[in-house]
């Protein structure tokens, strides 16, 4: 648990991010390119004292989360036409910064030339994030949290993602143990037993969909999202001591870790680490070294993937975040000014 003395970073983190997440929601236009937008934003955070605490991402449409470009650009399975926005497109736009490690995760959802589709689901988003974070006080049941936020979904004609929830926060840890309900869970549920405690702290971040089904899903491949992370559950000395490593392969492990520690990294930020070693190699055979890597890597549980995410049923989808510290008083909003 964090005391209110320890908070200086994760407010600096928040400050960043917040600012990161108004600054950059005004660059998606029609005809700007979903890469423009997420470069633009991790470029804002650096240049702001941040580091990213996860690749920015985009999701359109019936995408819920998880997707960032890869240093090629390739569009995702579920994409069939270029990745620019083109007007009445719903985006989310998830940005979190990291500062020491103390991190600010913020999201909105905007509509792409303010047609007015999509205003009533945008609307119901944040109040249902609003709605989440009266409720957390210490000692409420995490049940009554979930209950408060899709209350404020259905109450606008929404129906909330029951899987997917908010998730507590740690130094350089973006999912730490408790997760937050975003939808009415009960008070039997085994994933949301106990209360909400003082001096945690938490992203915050309901999803709600015009679909019926209340899900999202896994689109292939694995690495779909473009977004890896080292697990912690192998170090690089061990890996090198059972020979499930070779020298090559265990120096850029333990670049990896040194630089992101346990935190999401995109594919594009560390695949240019393969042209210092094969600097004469022809584009397509340092990938084929590349993915080889990441397959020994991904096969020894030093590193994991992502999944984009996306509507179980087509329906679009609709997000609001802010990260959150628990206090005497309840809620204090840390992803603000």
């Amino acid at each position: 648990m964090v005391e209110e003395s320890e908070l200086k970073y994760w407010k600096d983190a928040g400050r960043v991010a917040h600012r990161s997440l108004e600054a950059i929601k005004d660059e998606i236009q029609v005809g700007v390119s979903w890469h423009e937008v997420i470069d633009s934003a991790e470029r804002y955070i650096y240049r702001h004292g941040g580091k990213p605490a996860f690749p920015c991402t985009i999701a359109v449409n019936d995408m819920a989360a998880h997707f960032t470009t890869d240093h090629l650009l390739t569009p995702p399975t579920c994409v069939e036409d270029e990745m620019v926005f083109r007007k009445g497109d719903l985006v989310k736009l998830d940005i979190g910064v990291h500062v020491e490690g103390a991190i600010g995760d913020n999201a909105l959802t905007v509509e792409v030339g303010n047609a007015g589709k999509h205003t009533e689901q945008i609307k119901a988003a944040k109040e249902a994030r609003d709605a989440t974070i009266e409720m957390m006080h210490p000692g409420t049941p995490w049940h009554k949290v979930g209950a408060a936020a899709e209350q404020a979904q259905r109450d606008a004609g929404f129906e909330p993602i029951s899987n997917l929830c908010g998730h507590q926060l740690e130094v350089y840890d973006l999912h730490a143990g408790t997760s937050v309900p975003s939808f009415a869970c009960g008070a039997s549920h085994p994933s949301f037993k106990g209360t909400v405690p003082e001096g945690g702290i938490f992203a915050v971040e309901p999803f709600n969909t015009t679909g019926s089904q209340g899900l999202v899903e896994n689109v292939p491949p694995r690495d779909s999202s473009n977004i890896w992370r080292v697990t912690g559950d192998i170090t690089v000395k061990k890996a090198l001591a059972k020979g499930k490593l070779k020298p090559l392969g265990a120096t850029m492990a333990r670049y990896l870790e040194e630089r992101y520690h346990h935190l999401p990294f995109a594919e594009r930020w560390a695949y240019p680490l393969m042209e210092k070693p094969f600097p004469r190699e022809s584009e397509e055979s340092r990938q084929s070294k590349w993915d080889t890597l990441v397959k020994k890597l991904i096969n020894i549980r030093f590193l994991e993937t992502y999944h984009l995410l996306r509507c179980t049923d087509g329906g679009l989808i609709g997000q609001y975040e802010h990260s959150v510290w628990i206090g005497p008083g309840g809620a204090e909003i840390l992803t603000i000014e």
